[in-house]
């Protein structure tokens, strides 16, 4: 029998516990001071190869035409500081993430290279984010495990974070804007070619940003709708995902459909999510590995190991908006001449498959980027622990927004093949979409869906 002293105490631990989720105001009061506003330090570090953050060091170029979604490279005249590859790469081991690690040790000796210019640090969200970061800091906290979020405005709900869960929902539901883009994605098979999987417009927008200063609730982050153009037994396939913006609990989480040509309707798809393969890499990654981590948290247990220097991809501009896809595929690994590393602060978690979970996956490692809190590289492992597939976010800020845009590239290094995934075709991504909010809906796959 529980005594009512028992019950009051049980209360206050409940609370108790709920509260490690928020910080105190004092705390809270750092942010856009020593932090910056979404929770970054704002100092650069010892040496000097990580700046202060500041986007006014922005640089546009002169040629650029605001809303003309022409994102040249603004530091195209930049010369790498210096370059790891095969003979040196141990050197730097104390910054390389361990995938990294895991792709010299393999492909070193083949010409895998990284090249490492000076560090930008420019990203930012709009004001009305910040404002509403800073009551988030006191006030958001994480219930049912971990699943749901309560008392977060738009906005990173967890700027000073105490776990990873945290650090995983700051990733997940971070500020973004609308855009469309058309893309192809390729595979390159363990005897170097290289094999058009997908070719697909997509278009996303953010529902949740659009009431700024109301708490997201059950209102979706975000609607992804895409149509498939190729290969031509894909050609009409239609797929439409709702993410959720603050709640993975049972019933309330990821909602998908799919519009299948061959039975001309429209069904759900429950089973878009976690490890099922991805057909539109040839299901070379899985559907949580889009973005290196998207979906429920639920089947992992996941631990904040801290923040690290690294060097990850960042200010990929001409990789990501003036190379075909075509030119960038090498017979093992990404053309190095192309990709741009910096070196960065992150926020480093780790997911361990918890017991009675099933996942292709038996741990996971994910590196955040401390300005954005968006992931940029991520490291899984098989259940007997080999470092599976290496994972990164080829990203870059666009100059003219509060946001970013980036491709994945996924490498397998126990099957020896890679993909890349979501870059779009020069000219082919737009800042905004056309289309209304029926047009993201079950009803909108229904009458888009070819006849």
């Amino acid at each position: 029998m529980v005594t009512k002293k028992q019950a009051g105490l049980c209360a206050a631990l409940f609370i108790a516990v709920n509260a490690l989720a928020a910080v105190s105001p004092e705390e809270a009061a750092r942010l856009g001071q020593d932090l910056t506003p979404l929770g970054a330090e704002r100092a650069g570090n010892a040496d000097g190869s990580i700046p202060e953050w500041n986007p006014a060091n922005l640089v546009i170029p002169e040629s650029f035409v605001p809303d003309s979604d022409n994102y040249v490279n603004p530091y195209a005249d930049e010369k790498p500081l210096y370059t790891v590859d095969g003979s040196n790469w141990q050197d730097y081991a104390d910054i390389l993430t361990e995938g990294t690690k895991g792709m010299f040790e393999k492909f070193g000796a083949d010409g895998f290279a990284i090249n490492v210019y000076p560090s930008k640090r420019t990203a930012e969200a709009p004001d009305w984010v910040y404002s509403n970061v800073k009551k988030n800091a006191t006030t958001a906290t994480l219930v049912a495990d971990g699943q749901k979020v309560e008392g977060n405005l738009p906005g990173t709900p967890f700027p000073i974070p105490q776990s990873g869960l945290e650090v995983l929902w700051n990733h997940m539901v971070r500020y973004a804007e609308p855009f469309s883009q058309t893309y192809d994605v390729y595979y390159v098979g363990s005897n170097g070619k290289a094999i058009l999987s997908t070719t697909a417009d997509s278009m996303a927008i953010y529902p949740a940003f659009e009431t700024p200063d109301e708490e997201v609730g059950d209102k979706p982050w975000a609607k992804l709708r895409i149509n498939y153009k190729a290969p031509a037994r894909r050609a009409g396939e239609i797929l439409l995902v709702h993410e959720p913006g603050a709640n993975y609990t049972s019933g309330k989480g990821r909602k998908a459909w799919q519009y299948l040509v061959g039975q001309r309707r429209v069904r759900l798809a429950p089973a878009v999510a976690f490890d099922t393969p991805n057909p539109a890499v040839a299901g070379t990654s899985t559907y949580d590995d889009a973005g290196i981590w998207n979906g429920s948290p639920e089947r992992f247990d996941w631990k904040l190991l801290g923040k690290k220097e690294m060097l990850i991809p960042y200010s990929n501009y001409t990789f990501l908006f003036e190379k075909p896809v075509e030119d960038l595929l090498g017979e093992k690994f990404l053309s190095p001449e192309f990709t741009r590393w910096e070196k960065h602060r992150v926020w480093v978690v780790e997911g361990t498959l918890k017991e009675g979970m099933r996942h292709l996956y038996g741990k996971r490692r994910f590196y955040f980027d401390e300005d954005s809190w968006v992931a940029t590289a991520g490291d899984t492992y098989d259940g007997k622990g080999n470092l599976w597939r290496v994972q990164y976010n080829y990203s870059a800020r666009l100059y003219d927004r509060k946001t970013g845009a980036g491709a994945t590239g996924s490498y397998d290094l126990l099957q020896n093949v890679y993909n890349l995934n979501g870059k779009p075709i020069p000219g082919k991504f737009r800042n905004g979409v056309t289309q209304g909010d029926n047009y993201f809906s079950a009803k909108g796959l229904a009458r888009g869906g070819v006849r």
